[in-house]
């Protein structure tokens, strides 16, 4: 039951690219959501994005970082930027990230070095 919402109880139907960076020493990093036409900016909605909500059986997280991209006036995306700030956080996300890649066929491309 790992979903992502932008509107608390309203499931958001397309799969992100998401980006992670990390510190050497792991302590902090972020993670950078990319959402292509996403439900949420769509015409039909009439629901206000209030943050982006990773939600799965532990909990909840929550950004309020969000930016939604427009062309010629029309949305097109979302960026979402989730800020992590200790090792239990990362250990938290981690797990919310394996179970919603696991439910939504997501695999993790680690960068060439």
């Amino acid at each position: 039951m790992a979903q992502i919402q932008f509107s608390r109880g309203i499931n958001e139907e397309v799969i992100p690219d998401v980006r992670i960076t990390r510190s050497r020493d792991g302590s902090n990093g972020t993670a950078t959501f990319y959402f292509e036409k996403p439900k949420a900016l769509s015409s039909t909605s009439t629901d206000e994005i209030t943050g982006m909500y990773l939600v799965d059986e532990e909990g909840e997280l929550v950004t309020r970082e969000v930016k939604a991209k427009f062309i010629n006036g029309q949305p097109e995306a979302l960026e979402a930027l989730y800020i992590i700030r200790s090792a239990e956080q990362w250990e938290r996300f981690k797990r919310f990230m394996e179970r919603y890649a696991e439910e939504h066929g997501l695999a993790l491309n680690k960068p060439k070095e």
